[in-house]
């Protein structure tokens, strides 16, 4: 295996146990049922909401494992959601919504595990392992792959991010601290 993969891997493995490292027995649950399904394009996009088919044959072709498939989509939309340090229910329920519409769909995996997050605000480190492992993974990516992922995971932030909405349509969609947030995920792109 190329040092660049096994980098990769062992970032992931860190990330997967940050992302699970909640003893909430769904997440657990969760996180074997990960490990038993067969990578297939399908479940890739079930899981993590991407819908570029040629993007998820590279992730697979990188040999990325589903659980950390599934935090790298989950991620940005938790972080995204926390980023104001609370969710109201009315805000939850709009961003599961919108997760939604955005191929995070119910009854999936995907699904299940952003709402056990929107329940448990994410421990310290997560985010910058995040980051860390999206910049080993744009190491990898041809620019287009690279693209086409941060244009996917971004859109999505964003929506979770709009789905509060400003009070009365006349305030932004969006808080200062959301903003700031989208704009953490976007530099862990950068080359």
């Amino acid at each position: 295996m190329p040092t660049g993969h096994r980098i990769l891997s062992s970032r992931g493995r860190a990330l997967e146990e940050l992302f699970f490292l909640q003893q909430d027995k769904v997440l657990i649950e969760n996180k074997r049922q990960l490990g038993k399904m067969e990578r297939t394009l399908k479940t890739a996009s079930d899981i993590s909401g991407i819908t570029d088919d040629a993007l998820l044959r590279r992730l697979i072709e990188l040999n990325i494992q589903l659980e950390v498939l599934a935090t790298i989509s989950i991620i940005p939309l938790v972080e995204v959601a926390w980023a104001d340090g609370k969710i109201h229910e009315k805000e939850r329920d709009v961003i599961l919504r919108a997760a939604e519409d955005y191929g995070i769909v119910m009854g999936k995996i995907g699904h299940n595990l952003l709402e056990q997050w929107l329940q448990h605000q994410p421990p310290k480190g997560l985010l910058e392992s995040w980051i860390y492992y999206i910049q080993g993974l744009c190491d990898l990516l041809s620019e287009t792959d690279r693209t086409a992922l941060k244009t996917d995971l971004l859109r999505r932030a964003r929506a979770v991010a709009e789905a509060a909405g400003g009070f009365l349509g006349l305030t932004s969609k969006t808080s200062l601290r959301e903003e700031d947030m989208l704009l953490k995920l976007e530099r862990a792109f950068k080359p």
